[in-house]
């Protein structure tokens, strides 16, 4: 009896004293409650990473009065904004990009350099999500023939897999197989691409699975790309497109078959000259039909359905399609980022039925920006220009032959790099820091050339700023070349129509990053960010470790 009355006192002392309370709530310096394990509070049920291919950060600016509601604007207003938010690496292309969003580093570290690149060992060009050791599931093409064995590190979704013991599903959708491949790192459950020509079909590649899942099947059943098959015409009344040029102009492409680059763009009567459903991937449409196939994952595969985290990847690849046939200033490219607007909308709306409103956390940034169509620019007495590549090639054979007796000391040329042939250098009793140093102030006297850099200067130096710190985080020493070339300013190597990528200047590097949902803030900042701060600053609300190869920073504002 005696034991009980003194048990008894030592419990009543304990909820007296005891800092946490009967439920198991701690008490906040202010005495308010705060649950004991707050951090899962906040940890969502879905993360969904959306990457919008060739988006430049003004697009969001120039087209805010045209946007509705519930799309960019929903995401600005209500999350978080990084005005400032730039790419740290050059080249600027779409499969590095991906990778660099998602591993929290560049190319110095992950190892994906450009879409294609010269392979020093295999002496081969190389794709950077190519591999022959698997089979296309979906398609009897060989476009499914795909992994991310090319790339070095861990994602964070690899990460998020790992740390929920695999239980934690991803799923990565793209039009383009790189958008799928590197956003679902090494442990996806899935990724799915597009496959157009005369199919219009998603599959994927037998590293992930041998066969679809029914709801692809089903998906690819119900011909919903075939319902895209229709005129590609202006959402709104086109003389309201105030933002951007002319719809008929010298600065853009023509789709096979066209006579003028104008509105409508009929679609059905050009199909087979422009590859059949691969003309959707050119209009807003090919973003449409990945919004729908984004929308059908959900319930296929049941995302965000428990207390685990899951996570989407979703990469809108139409607007580089359009981009670069129509240039950054045109009326599809505005017409393209309406149309995008609804579908983030549509897919937003998606989210919070199928997920629950405050119950996911989603960002949404670009791969690569663009330059202006520099023929546009030139017009306008803006220092812009081309690259008179037959010229150069001619007078640097010339050199070569001149001061080596041989133009094979050079293996390859390709991303603006150079690729020396170590063997034959070797051969003829040089020094191979010598000979990058004699080319390199030989490519200096070219007219279109504004910096040209060695592998050596990339090996020895640690550049912290400018130009030479951008190329130096996309210089694999493995696998990059022995000579960089920086054209001048406004000046690409492309034709004359469209707009391009791939530099380290500032309208290739400068993108959005926006961040929405459980866990973010509300605000915007204009300090400097860097596409390699996206990884980490998920981690780090996740509370997950971050990718192997992190480089990047958590921002701080946006979570805490």
């Amino acid at each position: 009896m005696y034991k009980n009355r003194f048990s008894l006192l030592l419990v009543l002392v304990a909820l007296i004293f005891n800092p946490f309370d009967s439920v198991g709530q701690k008490k906040s310096k202010k005495g308010d409650k705060v649950e004991n394990s707050d951090h899962l509070r906040v940890t969502p049920k879905l993360v969904v990473g959306i990457v919008v291919d060739q988006m430049r950060y003004d697009y969001l600016t120039r087209f805010w009065d045209q946007y509705g509601d519930d799309g960019f604007k929903r995401l600005i207003n209500d999350g978080f904004n990084c005005k400032n938010n730039h790419f740290n690496y050059a080249p600027t292309y779409t499969g590095p990009g991906h990778t660099s969003v998602y591993t929290g580093t560049t190319p110095a570290s992950h190892g994906i350099i450009a879409n294609d690149w010269y392979d020093k060992e295999l002496d081969k060009s190389v794709y950077c999500a190519a591999d022959d050791a698997y089979n296309s599931v979906g398609t009897s093409s060989d476009a499914g023939k795909m992994s991310p064995h090319r790339m070095m590190v861990t994602t964070v979704t690899d990460q998020l897999r790992l740390h929920t013991q695999m239980r934690g599903k991803t799923i990565a959708i793209a039009l383009k197989d790189r958008g799928a491949v590197l956003p679902g790192g090494h442990t996806a459950n899935g990724a799915f691409w597009f496959y157009g020509n005369n199919e219009g079909n998603w599959i994927t590649s037998s590293f992930y699975m041998d066969v679809l899942p029914k709801w692809v099947n089903d998906f690819n059943a119900s011909n919903v790309a075939e319902g895209y098959k229709k005129p590609w015409t202006a959402l709104k009344d086109i003389n309201t497109y105030l933002e951007s040029g002319s719809d008929n102009n010298k600065y853009e492409g023509l789709f096979e078959g066209e006579v003028a680059p104008t509105f409508p763009h009929d679609l059905p009567s050009l199909w087979d000259a422009n590859g059949g459903f691969d003309m959707i991937k050119a209009t807003p449409y090919g973003n449409s039909i990945t919004t729908d196939f984004a929308i059908a994952a959900l319930d296929g595969e049941n995302l965000g359905a428990d207390a685990i985290t899951d996570f989407l990847a979703v990469s809108f690849s139409s607007t580089d399609y359009v981009g670069h046939k129509f240039g950054v200033n045109s009326k599809e490219i505005q017409d393209t980022y309406l149309r995008l607007d609804r579908d983030l909308a549509r897919l937003f709306k998606a989210l919070d039925k199928k997920v629950g409103e405050n119950n996911y956390t989603l960002f949404l940034t670009a791969d690569h920006a663009a330059i202006n169509v520099p023929a546009y620019l030139r017009d306008h007495h803006i220092p812009a220009g081309y690259m008179e590549g037959e010229d150069l090639k001619t007078k640097f054979s010339e050199f070569l032959k001149y001061k080596y007796g041989t133009t094979d000391i050079v293996n390859n040329s390709s991303n603006n790099q150079m690729f020396l042939d170590h063997s034959i250098i070797k051969n003829l009793d040089l020094k191979l820091g010598d000979v990058e140093e004699e080319i390199a102030r030989e490519l200096m006297t070219y007219k279109d050339i504004d910096r040209v850099y060695t592998g050596q200067q990339m090996w020895e130096n640690d550049y912290t700023q400018g130009v030479p710190f951008i190329l130096q985080n996309g210089y694999n020493l493995k696998r990059s070349g022995d000579i960089l070339i920086v054209l001048k300013p406004g000046t690409i190597n492309y034709p004359i129509t469209g707009s391009t990528h791939g530099s380290p200047q500032i309208y290739d590097t400068h993108v959005p990053l926006l961040f929405y949902g459980r866990g973010i803030t509300k605000g915007s900042t204009t300090e400097r960010t860097e596409i390699s701060d996206v990884a980490p600053t998920i981690s780090a609300l996740l509370g997950i470790a971050f990718p192997s190869g992190n480089i990047g920073r958590p921002i701080t504002k946006v979570i805490e």
